[in-house]
Formats: structure tokens, C-alpha cells, sequence
């Protein structure tokens, strides 16, 4: 299995484990903590990274952190120790970026890319918010992107799905129904 998907398979048994017995926003937020006190240490991410070190050793390592810590959950340390214990702390970034899905999922929310041309005033972002909260039937948090390349219109990217309505690609349409019928 891919490093992102045991990260999707931990971070989904974390999300169910922490419904049943935490406040998943909580355990977001410690996980994602511990993740980046890892990545902000470059020592500390190349010890726990390191496969020629031990895993009992990591583990201790680990022990320590949630220590001086102090106030972390038993459902986030059971989940430290463990990928302690499998030598699987480089699964971290994933599993937080896993994690942060799932809660947007749980919650309905979706997140989305709209690129346009110009920067648009804050009540046509709104109603584009608005719009796309209706077509997807969830809660849209909307990021805007400003790329003159697109001439005019807009794009707007919800997970995988592209909703290209930017002037650029319907000139290439019309080119290429041109150059299709000069044939």
C-alpha cells in the first residue's frame, strides 16, 4: 500500500475512534500540532525519519514529546505510539492532511478553487459561494485565484471536478470547431 493510502487508513481510524471518544476537532488540532513540532525540527524529522534507527527508540522519542507536551489526548498518543512502534512517523503530514478531510467531510464542507481573471469584489465571490454550495449541496470554503492568462470568465475546481467557463478555453473550442470544419 502507498504512503498516502495508510495515511487515508489511519486517519480514518482516528476520525472513529475520536468520534466515539474525543472531540475530532481536537485531535485535528494535536495531531497537526505534533506534525509540525516534527517538521519545524529538522533533527527530530530525520531521527524519527531515519529507518536505521530503531523503532523502540522512536518510540521513546515519542514518549518524551507527549510528555513535555502535557495535554495530549489518549486517542492522539495511542495513534503517535503506534506509528512510533511501526516506524510509520513519516506518514504524519499525510495522515494530518488525511485527518483534516475526513473532518471537512463529516461537517459537509468542500473546498473549492475559483480562478479569474480580475479580482472580483466581495459580494460576486459571495454569490459565486453561494452558487457553488447549491450545485455541490454542502458548505463551500472558497479560495480565489487571480491568472490574467484566462482572458475572461472563470474556473472554478471543487475536488477533482473543473468547471471551465474562462474565456481562453472557449476560443480553443471555437478554434478547434474552425479548424474541424476547414477539413
Amino acid at each position: 500500500m502507498t504512503n498516502r493510502g495508510s495515511a487515508v487508513r489511519y486517519a480514518r481510524a482516528l476520525f472513529d475512534v475520536a468520534k466515539e471518544e474525543a472531540d475530532t476537532r481536537q485531535v485535528g488540532r494535536e495531531i497537526a500540532a505534533f506534525a509540525k513540532l516534527v517538521a519545524d525540527h529538522e533533527m527530530l524529522a530525520r531521527t524519527l525519519g531515519n529507518p536505521a534507527i530503531p523503532a523502540p527508540r522512536k518510540r521513546a522519542v515519542v514518549e518524551q514529546l507527549i510528555a513535555r507536551a502535557g495535554t495530549v489526548s489518549p486517542v492522539v498518543s495511542k495513534l503517535l505510539l503506534l506509528l512510533a512502534e511501526r516506524d510509520k512517523l513519516t506518514l504524519l503530514p499525510e495522515l494530518v492532511s488525511a485527518y483534516e478531510a475526513r473532518l471537512m467531510d463529516d461537517a459537509k464542507v468542500v473546498r473549492a478553487q475559483v480562478t479569474t481573471a480580475v479580482e472580483l469584489p466581495a459580494d460576486r465571490i459571495a454569490k459565486l459561494q453561494e452558487g457553488l454550495a447549491r450545485a455541490t449541496g454542502r458548505q463551500v470554503q472558497l479560495e480565489t485565484r487571480v491568472d490574467p492568462a484566462i482572458i475572461g470568465g472563470a474556473v472554478a475546481r471543487i475536488g477533482s471536478t473543473v468547471y471551465d467557463g474562462s474565456v481562453t478555453t472557449q476560443l480553443e473550442k471555437v478554434k478547434e470547431r474552425l479548424a474541424a470544419a476547414a477539413e
